[in-house]
């Protein structure tokens, strides 16, 4: 059923997927904000949330299909749209949602170096977003560790691929930094660069999202297990493809650890290489009957979870 599906990649599957998506998004602000106070800005900015999700899910199923990190089928995107759904209300936020996007953008740059084709170009806009999500979210400069394993997996390692990132991100940093200047708040700009905050490392705050975190960290864990020694054995593009999103899923395991403030927003950047990973994980399984039975449990989860949570 939900396996014959998902198992092909068509036009259909967005559409259907989406809806379920909008279905539980409705859901979910109808409690937040529709019940305590229905106003036309309320409605406004709920309209400009699931605005949001379109172009991050555009953008999520781009990167998928467009780098072949998943066979021809819907599994990636469906799993995506349930592991947002599991953190739904903490994403219902313009600066949540828009750092949400920009990580989006990034990671396009990032995996699109597996075509030799406009290197630069793509290192210089990697570097370029990663510097307005470092501006938004400081600690987020993690993931140059991420771009750079793109690199030295896709590319011969050269100077001005090297050098190409960095003139990228330096460029926002001189505006943002003359914006500040220009206003007389350097000092904005000065604590971009103070991470004393960031000494310890904590775990996942004990909330309503404790339990969904154990669950897809989990199943992200024995999709590595699983799929690695096949994905490894085959010297092709996808090998390098499967070791960077392992090393992007450590590198946002340890952004979400190290973050100070955790309420659940910070979840969302482990939640693009999970959805990829667990999907190359449900790939694995050869009867239908047990994809099936795991698509149920994810959707009927993702329900719960923003009923009752």
């Amino acid at each position: 059923m939900l396996a014959n599906f998902l198992s092909k990649s068509k036009p259909i599957n967005f559409i259907v997927l989406t809806s379920v998506f909008i279905c539980l998004f409705l859901i979910t602000c109808f409690s937040l904000f529709f019940m305590a106070n229905f106003t036309p800005f309320v409605l406004l900015k709920v309209a400009g949330f699931l605005a949001l999700f379109f172009v991050i899910f555009f953008f999520f199923n781009f990167i998928v299909t467009k780098n072949g990190l998943t066979f021809d089928n819907s599994y990636a995107f469906f799993t995506f749209i349930i592991l947002v759904c599991y953190f739904l209300e903490a994403f219902l936020s313009f600066k949540t949602l828009l750092l949400f996007l920009v990580y989006t953008l990034f990671l396009r740059k990032v995996y699109s170096l597996r075509s030799p084709k406009k290197i630069l170009q793509k290192l210089f806009d990697s570097g370029f977003w990663l510097s307005i999500l470092f501006i938004l979210e400081p600690l987020t400069a993690a993931f140059a560790l991420v771009l750079y394993a793109a690199i030295l997996l896709y590319q011969k390692v050269i100077i001005n691929y090297l050098i190409a990132p960095i003139i990228g991100f330096i460029t926002p940093l001189i505006i943002y930094f003359t914006y500040c200047f220009w206003y007389d708040k350097t000092y904005l700009f000065t604590n971009l660069f103070y991470f004393d905050s960031f000494k310890e490392v904590n775990l996942f705050a004990e909330n309503g999202f404790y339990g969904l975190t154990i669950f897809v960290l989990l199943l992200t864990v024995i999709a590595i297990f699983l799929k690695s020694p096949k994905a490894l054995a085959v010297n092709n593009s996808f090998k390098k493809s499967w070791l960077l999103l392992v090393i992007n899923f450590v590198i946002a395991l340890i952004y979400c650890l190290y973050i100070p403030e955790k309420n659940g927003a910070e979840f969302l950047f482990f939640l693009f290489p999970s959805a990829v990973i667990i999907a190359n994980g449900i790939e694995l399984l050869q009867k239908n009957i047990y994809k099936n039975s795991l698509f149920l449990i994810l959707l009927t989860s993702a329900f719960a979870a923003v009923i009752f949570l």
